[in-house]
């Protein structure tokens, strides 16, 4: 007899960096773990991939070490200036 084995497909959660304030800090979006741009050790997040277009930070996609999440980050590019 087989067992059925459940698969859940797993979510990618989306931060706007451009709708964060402070010190660009925020809550994982399944589990709550504090996300910091200052803590370098990677014990709570590490990051997977680097987008970059035209020499500029474009995106970011990190895990969370807590739940596992997929969380890409975007909103790093600078608006244009008039």
């Amino acid at each position: 007899m087989m067992k059925k084995t459940a698969m859940k497909k797993d979510m990618m959660y989306t931060i706007d960096l451009t709708r964060i304030d402070g010190d660009g800090a925020f809550p994982c979006p399944k589990c709550g773990t504090m996300i910091s741009p200052d803590d370098e050790s990677e014990e709570v997040y590490q990051i997977v991939e680097t987008k970059v277009k035209n020499d500029e930070l474009a995106g970011l996609i990190l895990t969370c070490h807590k739940c596992g999440s997929t969380i890409k980050l975007v909103g790093f590019l600078s608006q244009p200036e008039n």
